[in-house]
């Protein structure tokens, strides 16, 4: 197996790394959790009051699986006539099938920016378009459909709530015997995992080679001193990361 004695970070929240392990383990890897946040509902009246406005809206966008676990534990979606939901990747597009959503559109690029280049979402004046998401991450998308001339109708329908990274995953990261790999999906926790790493795990994280879901988060990790090399994956799935670390190394 191309992977076999590797290990992989994971930097996702608090009880999402299954499949990580499972893509790791198909590729001989074993994965190293180290989460810095977990995902909290928000289940408030305001919330609650923006969903409902944001699921009324002509084009819905959901931003993450988590985004859609949240708005459907609030309120069950359906598609209304003439309604158009987007996702922003293959992961979220699948969340919002499993959810009651059965059209789904979803850019091949699972960015930000392969989001906004959707025909859907290119001629918007006068719409109504509700997001989905959380605060922090993904700041693209609002402003730029701003711009287009759309209302946009907001739904932080979770948030990321920051954790102590657990003693036993600092403990393990320092007894690693060889430089690791870094699946890294997002920039905002490679920001809280390094701000809250000891310096010398911190100096350790920054040795892994890195599997990123974007040319944006590859820069990131370039820009937070990262050494090794620095690959882009095709999406931020896990089954994507996972291979693009075997194929650098077969």
């Amino acid at each position: 197996m191309p992977l076999a004695g590797c290990y992989v970070i994971s930097l996702r929240p608090v009880g999402a790394h299954a499949s990580l392990r499972r893509a790791a383990a198909a590729q001989g890897a074993r994965v190293l959790a180290l989460s810095p946040w977990r995902i909290e509902t928000q289940s408030d009246a305001a919330t609650r009051r923006a969903l409902r406005e944001a699921l009324a809206a002509d084009i819905v966008i959901a931003t993450s699986p988590a985004a859609v676990r949240a708005a459907s534990a609030l309120h069950a979606l359906r598609k209304r006539h003439g309604q158009a939901w987007c996702a922003v990747g293959a992961g979220t597009a699948a969340a919002l099938r499993r959810s009651g959503i059965d059209e789904v559109v979803s850019p091949s690029r699972m960015d930000s920016e392969g989001l906004l280049a959707l025909p859907e979402l290119r001629s918007v004046r006068g719409r109504e378009i509700g997001l989905l998401t959380a605060p922090g991450g993904r700041g693209l998308i609002a402003p730029t459909l701003r711009k287009r001339g759309a209302t946009v109708l907001r739904a932080d329908v979770y948030r990321r709530a920051e954790v102590a990274i657990s003693s036993v995953a600092l403990a393990r990261l320092r007894a690693l015997p060889a430089k690791p790999w870094l699946a890294l999906g997002s920039g905002e926790a490679l920001h809280l995992a390094l701000t809250r790493l000891p310096a010398d795990l911190a100096a350790k994280l920054r040795s892994a080679d890195v599997a990123a879901a974007s040319e944006r988060l590859a820069q990131a990790a370039r820009d937070a001193g990262f050494r090794g090399r620095v690959l882009v994956a095709p999406s931020a799935r896990p089954r994507d990361l996972v291979a693009a670390m075997a194929g650098a190394i077969g």
